[in-house]
């Protein structure tokens, strides 16, 4: 995943009051890096009214619908921390995990993702991060 995620698609310290202003930052920060359209944003909050994208140990994996692939540039990740938790559902969230991703890219990029977030040891590395250097550590150096 280390071509996937690029230190400026970091951010710690973020703050949302819902679900749906944390997911529209993390589509604000996919646009910023180049990754996808603003219709992507749209698509996001879309798949989450059908289908959670919570995932436990206070992640989330926000993405796109089948439909919104047209509007992804470039396949990439971006990770917002929310230190002060988002209410997803009734769970808390405190980390996403922001996919962008074109053709079928997006089931290797989940395998890879739900294989480090489920394990609750490194989920809880992540949460804890301060850094955009422990994050990519825990991401990336790890799977490689």
């Amino acid at each position: 995943m280390g071509d996937l995620l690029a230190r400026d698609a970091i951010r710690l310290g973020e703050r949302a009051g819902s679900r749906d202003e944390a997911i529209r930052r993390c589509g604000a920060v996919l646009i910023e890096i180049g990754a996808v359209g603003p219709a992507y944003v749209e698509a996001m909050l879309e798949r989450e009214q059908s289908v959670s994208t919570y995932i436990g140990e206070g992640v989330a994996i926000p993405h796109g619908t089948l439909n919104s692939k047209e509007t992804v540039v470039r396949d990439a990740l971006a990770v917002l921390a929310f230190p002060d938790g988002v209410d997803w559902g009734g769970e808390d969230v405190r980390v996403c995990v922001a996919i962008a991703a074109a053709g079928d890219g997006h089931v290797d990029i989940l395998a890879a993702l739900a294989e480090i977030l489920m394990d609750p040891d490194q989920a809880a590395r992540l949460r804890a991060a301060t850094s955009a250097d422990e994050v990519l550590d825990l991401l990336v150096l790890e799977r490689s």
